[in-house]
């Protein structure tokens, strides 16, 4: 398990002060925004619990196409063209129209935070009060705030968001040493009535985990046995709750992006590239405010808008969740069989991909330039 690296001792200044924007939450979502910010002269500053990129919590894999328009392909661990789906009585691979990645953690978060010029502060966030944010070292103020922090939604003013009866799945992974050529996910209820099972090679190690989309039911046992079936130790083991319904991204004039604004695919699981492609949205509205092109208020109805104009696509997937468990086994093999077709795997993951393009980071923000030059660099 991670430890918690808050600073301590003589490193435990207290923090104060006013800012333009303050970003809560370090991972794929916060650190999309505060890039959408570099270079624009706002004062912005990053909180999170832990350092840049030293809490994994997920698999780690996204389309490479999204990987390369952000200039993350130094974090790539193996690259596949290919995934394989297996039933108890099928198994189904499908070639696919664009490659899916995994990569290292760190190194992706690192090379994202080194393309904004915030300034990162390790702190608990606790809540906020108006345009104040509490945390564990002191309170900061800014007129723009943006929760980022994942599924428990710390800045937001909804009680009793909590498993089991939140709209969340469960999911634990395990990180045996390891090789593989194969991207591949088990539709099984041997190992979850409701779910899947997985395995992503990244170089030296395997992936592998089970993810269930009912709260209720424990995943590490079901965990085990996967890992054991392919050969693999049950070892290094992570795992995390994983939203599975929109929720509003703005409330009470606080931005919210990634998990804590549920931006996470149903079905899939994805969360990855939805969180930044939406915190990409929420940067560009807030570095629309920081430059006297918008008011705070435009910038909230406009990301709550484009975020809402989303909802369909994730409720049919939610429908398709709920629907795959029902489907007997004889029946659910035969249609990945069927489904394995070129045309229609063309077409459906094309559709898929298209939910959160990454020709979307590549397009001209006004204000910004179209990549952000490394602050490095």
């Amino acid at each position: 398990m991670p430890s918690r690296r808050t600073k301590r001792g003589t490193d435990r200044t207290r923090l104060d002060g006013e800012h333009d924007v303050i970003v809560c939450g370090a991972s794929f979502a916060g650190l999309a925004v505060a890039r959408e910010l570099a270079g624009s002269g706002a004062s912005v500053i990053v909180l999170d619990r832990y350092e840049v990129g030293e809490r994994q919590t997920s698999a780690c894999a996204a389309p490479t196409g999204w990987l390369e328009a952000l200039d993350l392909e130094g974090s790539i661990r193996q690259t596949f063209d290919e995934l394989t789906i297996h039933s108890p009585h099928a198994s189904a691979r499908y070639r696919l129209p664009w490659t899916f990645s995994t990569f290292d953690y760190r190194i992706l978060c690192e090379l994202l935070d080194d393309q904004n010029d915030a300034r990162f502060e390790t702190a608990k966030v606790n809540g906020r009060a108006g345009d104040v944010v509490h945390t564990d070292r002191g309170d900061l103020r800014a007129p723009l705030v943006v929760d980022a922090l994942g599924w428990r939604r710390v800045l937001g003013s909804a009680p009793g968001y909590q498993p089991p009866d939140a709209p969340l799945s469960r999911g634990l992974e395990v990180h045996p040493s390891g090789s593989g050529d194969e991207l591949e996910i088990w539709i099984d209820r041997r190992y979850v009535p409701a779910g899947y099972g997985w395995s992503f090679p990244a170089a030296d190690e395997l992936r592998i985990g089970v993810g269930s989309f009912d709260p209720r039911f424990h995943v590490k046992e079901p965990t085990v046995r996967l890992a054991e079936d392919v050969a693999a130790q049950a070892v290094g083991y992570q795992g995390n709750w994983i939203p599975h319904a929109l929720r509003e991204a703005t409330e009470d004039g606080v931005f919210f992006c990634g998990d804590s604004a549920g931006h996470c695919l149903p079905l899939t699981a994805e969360g990855i590239r939805t969180a930044l492609y939406f915190g990409i949205a929420c940067g560009r509205e807030l570095r629309a405010v920081v430059e006297g092109r918008a008011t705070r208020e435009q910038a909230l109805r406009r990301y709550h808008r484009f975020s809402a104009q989303h909802e369909w696509k994730f409720r049919w997937m939610l429908r398709t969740q709920r629907l795959v468990p029902r489907v007997p086994a004889r029946a659910l093999g035969a249609a990945l069989r069927a489904m394995a077709s070129r045309r229609f795997v063309d077409w459906s993951f094309g559709h898929y991909l298209e939910i959160a393009p990454p020709s979307f980071a590549l397009q001209l923000s006004e204000g910004g330039p179209k990549r952000r030059p490394s602050v490095a660099a």
